[in-house]
């Protein structure tokens, strides 16, 4: 074990025009990424995704996904990496990146997903393998995300859109540079994530479907908020509505991965849009057409939209209305493994400034310390 490879601050980062470099470079990030040896906090970096973003806008498929290896790849083996991105998707919403079956897609890449990428297949199946690994990639960069490893996250992501390349899915390759956009604009960099966010769009304008574009223009909307530009997210917000309408009247195939993307979740996320450019009428008002959503089913989420709302009440200057809520969006994320979700709580706390000497205040800003580790 003394002897055993030390992995190089890098891997993961390196975005291969050839495809056989990138199932290398995948693999191998894979199959170092669960050590405790790996990484040592070097942290999210915006510019580490210019390569990347631009190789893929440049060229967002590969000619061909077949390949000659030792093992046949069938459908038998797609459905179970299909299953397993399933199943940790549920996993994810309910208790957060930081459960177990969550964090277990980045053993399903290393044991089962790289073997197949090394096996014997068509380029049909190729496709198809190439897109699901991609997608489990995503997901296990959403987990690492969600938990705070924002370097291991963009790692996963930056080999998710690759292997979107390779298997010539033009829609999930937008879908992950949306994702990418929104770790960046979560990140403190809102300019870059417009940037992401519309080449994404331009780039998969015409051939991913209404409600994968609608995702994008949701995304671009929000960093816009992040930005203070208020004329530029609205415009956004309402493009994203306008695709998502039309995806409810198309009859054309759409991936499952998107089928999260509805007008509730589009006016829960224009609850956010409007609190962060300190527009509380506004963000109220689009929450009340954000149809409630079970907490048993999307824990975190709900939790997160409560603290949103709550934040809106306190910008609206309603404390009791809005200390209700930051109560029960705790009460809700006690039970939730998930960095990002206590962010929320941490900009909740920050609103309560101007009431830091009230009891009730001085309670609740005591219980997110005790019950969650937060602090203002």
């Amino acid at each position: 074990m003394g002897d055993a490879e030390t992995p190089d601050a890098d891997v993961g980062l390196d975005f291969p025009r050839d495809r056989a470099d990138a199932v290398r470079v995948a693999t191998s990030f894979w199959s170092f990424v669960n050590r405790r040896d790996f990484l040592t906090g070097s942290g999210f970096a915006v510019s580490a995704f210019t390569t990347p973003v631009t190789r893929w806008l440049v060229t967002p498929t590969d000619e061909a996904a077949d390949h000659k290896g030792s093992t046949r790849v069938g459908q038998a083996d797609l459905e179970e990496l299909r299953d397993a991105a399933d199943e940790a998707r549920r996993w994810d919403s309910k208790y957060g990146g930081g459960n177990w079956k969550a964090n277990s897609v980045t053993v399903c890449l290393k044991e089962r997903a790289a073997p197949l990428l090394r096996g014997s297949f068509s380029d049909e199946v190729g496709r198809d393998l190439f897109s699901v690994a991609a997608e489990l990639s995503r997901l296990a960069g959403w987990t690492a995300f969600d938990v705070g490893q924002h370097d291991v996250a963009q790692r996963h992501f930056i080999q998710a859109l690759r292997l979107a390349r390779a298997g010539g899915d033009v829609e999930l390759g937008c879908y992950v540079l949306t994702t990418m956009a929104m770790q960046s604009l979560l990140r403190g960099f809102g300019s870059e994530a417009v940037d992401m966010a519309q080449g994404a769009f331009e780039r998969a304008k015409g051939q991913a479907a209404p409600r994968v574009l609608a995702f994008t223009k949701l995304i671009e909307a929000r960093a816009h908020a992040r930005e203070r530009d208020g004329r530029a997210a609205s415009r956004a917000l309402a493009e994203s509505e306008g695709l998502l309408s039309q995806a409810e009247t198309s009859s054309g195939l759409e991936p499952a991965w998107i089928d999260f993307y509805h007008h509730a979740r589009l006016s829960a996320d224009a609850a956010e849009i409007f609190r962060d450019l300190k527009n509380p009428k506004a963000a109220l008002a689009w929450n009340q057409q954000a149809a409630a959503m079970p907490s048993g089913v999307f824990t975190r989420s709900v939790g997160m939209r409560l603290a949103i709302v709550g934040t809106a009440h306190l910008q609206a200057r309603d404390l009791d209305h809005g200390l209700e809520l930051g109560n029960r969006s705790v009460d809700i994320l006690a039970r939730v493994q998930s960095s990002r979700a206590k962010d929320y709580v941490r900009e909740f706390t920050t609103a309560l400034a101007p009431w830091r000497r009230e009891p009730a205040v001085r309670e609740f800003v005591h219980r997110t310390r005790t019950e969650l580790g937060v602090t203002a």
